[in-house]
């Protein structure tokens, strides 16, 4: 029996602008965390007709119902990016033509690929964001904190419910296809699928959301590439336009503990990994811990301090 929890979460993205810079002390986080949004709702989406079509293959009622469980969890994720994207395209209209390409791209994965496929993209993919973010939870106060409560608060959710259903993806995977050797060998192709389409997201936000506005180049997630870019332009000859600075979002976390997310990440796709066995971020469960104490999650940052005042206000 699963004990996966759907929790319905509304960010009220609808109230106010939605900030593209939405963390200013860190632009390149900000341009990076918009782009894991984009990618969300097309991702998300294809698991959704991933999961319909693998469950008449599922046997087992547990599996099942944790199958179930976690495209509830993941829907849930797809509309609350929805919003989220919904406000960058009212100030960036552009960006509709770049989340359409993104959805695109997923959608054409959905047509073109054998179930089989869709699964061990979905699992593969799965198993690395416990150890990314737990990295990126573990350094809540630099990369969340500072920014728009909204926005840092649906990333905060959905990494948390991420880690929540760490082990569901394999699950589903090993109950249907049960075949860990071409999960591996598959690997380097969903990958390379997973950065296309970031890359699509952020040309996008290049394209469509003025410099001043996002400050960086949105490409700087690239590293090395954005690097070999920013090179180029230097170079009057290869006419490459100037789309801002590269930045590293992660320059000021402690080398040690991004190397252990990354051999996380590597060891996540070796046959026999189990996610269930993955250090947790502490954030994780104080996230679980509030949520259950009825704290106002949506308001990760700012609802603490509106209780203490209204609890001042009380007293006086």
């Amino acid at each position: 029996m699963t004990d996966l929890i759907v929790r319905k979460m509304r960010f009220a993205f609808a109230d106010h602008r939605v900030p593209f810079l939405w963390n200013e002390t860190n632009p390149a986080f900000s341009s990076m965390a918009n782009a894991v949004s984009f990618l969300a709702i097309a991702f998300e989406k294809m698991i959704g007709h991933m999961i319909t079509e693998a469950m008449p293959l599922i046997t087992d009622p547990e599996v099942a119902e944790e199958a179930q469980a976690f495209v509830r969890q993941e829907g849930q994720h797809a509309m609350a990016h929805r919003q989220h994207a919904k406000g960058l395209i009212k100030t960036y209209p552009g960006l509709k033509e770049t989340l359409d390409e993104v959805i695109k791209a997923f959608d054409d994965l959905t047509a073109e690929t054998p179930l089989k496929y869709r699964l061990a993209y979905t699992a593969d993919l799965e198993a690395t964001f416990t150890p990314v973010f737990k990295l990126m939870l573990d350094h809540d106060d630099t990369l969340f904190a500072p920014g728009d409560d909204r926005v840092a608060s649906l990333f905060l959710w959905h990494f948390v419910e991420e880690v929540e259903h760490r082990s569901s993806a394999l699950i589903i995977y090993d109950a249907v296809a049960d075949d860990p050797w071409y999960r591996m060998r598959v690997a380097p192709s969903i990958f390379k699928h997973v950065w296309a389409v970031l890359k699509v997201a952020c040309d996008g936000f290049n394209k469509h959301v003025p410099l001043e506005e996002r400050q960086i180049d949105a490409m700087s997630m690239f590293g090395m590439q954005a690097r070999k870019k920013a090179l180029l332009q230097k170079l009057p000859f290869t006419k490459t336009p100037y789309d801002g600075p590269v930045e590293n979002a992660f320059a000021h976390l402690p080398v040690r503990e991004m190397l252990t997310a990354l051999a996380g990440v590597v060891r996540s796709q070796v046959p026999g990994h189990n996610p269930a066995h993955e250090k947790l971020p502490a954030l994780a469960d104080e996230w679980f811990r509030r949520y259950e104490d009825g704290y106002e999650v949506t308001q990760w940052y700012t609802a603490g301090a509106a209780t203490e005042q209204k609890a001042s206000a009380a007293n006086v």
